[in-house]
């Protein structure tokens, strides 16, 4: 698929987005469609056609909350989430600057919490996304109503394969 501009050889024979038929399950099933510019099946025509611009400045890319209820509904198997993550991560690299300034700094947070701790800290993720964005109190009725019924742990949990976390991302930025 040389239209997809480097996904084929990102995942090799793996992904096919040139499967997709357009059924529009993964677009009726998505919580966030409501929110994107262009639907998950509207994204996977445009790879397909190579319309690279258009999707990398996308809201829709960084909308998708990643969930997989369109891969796993994906009669072609095609995992559409996946597709999304490295859809990010190529407008990430290329410059491409983000539709939603916000959503991408929360990505980046999210990332790095995983890559500190193993697995996502959502109290020292959530207090680093305040800190960059300035916004501390926005969300800080919730986030105490929350940290009062035990749902926002004060220290991350231990992950034993954490050595292994930090090879892969070290074997993704590499």
């Amino acid at each position: 698929m040389k239209a997809a501009s480097g996904l084929e050889d990102f995942w090799g024979s793996e992904i096919h987005v040139q499967d997709c038929y357009q059924c529009q399950k993964c677009s009726a099933g998505c919580p966030v469609a409501f929110a994107m510019d262009y639907k998950p099946n509207q994204i996977m025509q445009m790879v397909s056609l190579g319309m690279k611009e258009r999707v990398l400045s996308s809201k829709t890319i960084w909308v998708c909350a990643s969930c997989y209820t369109c891969s796993t509904r994906c009669p072609n198997d095609i995992d559409i989430a996946g597709v999304m993550d490295w859809l990010r991560q190529t407008a990430i690299r290329e410059g491409v600057p983000p539709a939603e300034k916000d959503v991408a700094l929360f990505h980046s947070t999210f990332l790095e919490s995983i890559r500190t701790h193993g697995r996502v800290h959502e109290l020292s993720m959530m207090a680093r996304y305040k800190q960059k964005t300035g916004k501390w109190f926005d969300d800080f009725k919730l986030g105490w109503k929350m940290f009062t019924k035990g749902k926002l742990k004060l220290f991350p949990s231990r992950v034993r394969e954490k050595k292994e976390l930090k090879d892969a991302f070290r074997g993704l930025k590499g």
